[in-house]
């Protein structure tokens, strides 16, 4: 059964790459039930996601279609034998570290009820590493070799808000009948930019990927 194996919350540090500002991006569970808001007006810096995380550069991370950031446990531990090094859960920054369910095959738009109390998240864009994640991670070459790998986790929004906590259950409760998946759109943006028009199809596609694909796809014809 799909479940989530840890509710992640961020412990706020200096941003080894920026260390002037803070960042969230080392998170670690907690087993409270944690509030996922519903999206809304910004007040205080707060938009939709899990109450109690932290943003630090919120130009680039959080807002409405990157509202919580879930990875796969099974991915994780991938990646702990490649790198030959222990991977706590939350230590790529994941609200959510999952189990049992495909995160890379996920398609864009599908949405995932968690636990019983009402929360629903879809799928909207996969996670694209940045210097913070090489930094926090210190692997010289992190980026490319993250993105390489064709693992990077996936985006959701939140369609109705609800706690959630560990142990939950994962039910895709509605699965799209296109074929652009996490791993499609993350291949089409990072190496592979003939498969940009395919993503056309995916109506639930965050905000920002859909500009992207647009100007790219335009400049193409």
């Amino acid at each position: 059964m799909a479940s989530v194996l840890s509710v992640n919350l961020a412990r706020v540090r200096a941003n080894p790459d920026v260390p002037s500002k803070p960042t969230g991006i080392d998170k670690a569970g907690t087993s409270d039930a944690v509030m996922v808001r519903a999206p809304g007006p910004m007040r205080e810096g707060l938009g939709s996601g899990l109450v109690g995380d932290t943003i630090g550069n919120q130009k680039l991370h959080g807002g409405d279609d990157q509202a919580v950031y879930a990875y796969a446990r099974e991915d994780l531990d991938d990646w702990q034998a490649r790198l030959s090094r222990p991977l706590t859960n939350g230590m790529f920054g994941e609200n959510l570290t999952t189990s049992g369910i495909d995160v890379t095959g996920a398609r864009i738009g599908d949405r995932w009820r968690i636990g019983s109390a009402g929360l629903v998240l879809e799928v909207s864009a996969p996670r694209t590493p940045c210097r913070t994640f090489a930094g926090f991670l210190g692997i010289d070459g992190w980026i490319k070799t993250f993105t390489d790998a064709g693992q990077p986790g996936a985006y959701l929004r939140v369609i109705s808000p609800g706690p959630v906590r560990a142990g939950d259950a994962i039910e895709v409760e509605h699965r799209r009948d296109h074929d652009v998946t996490i791993s499609l759109v993350y291949r089409a943006k990072m190496s592979d930019p003939s498969l940009l028009p395919r993503l056309l199809a995916a109506d639930a596609l965050s905000a920002e990927l859909k500009a992207f694909v647009a100007k790219r796809v335009a400049k193409s014809i």
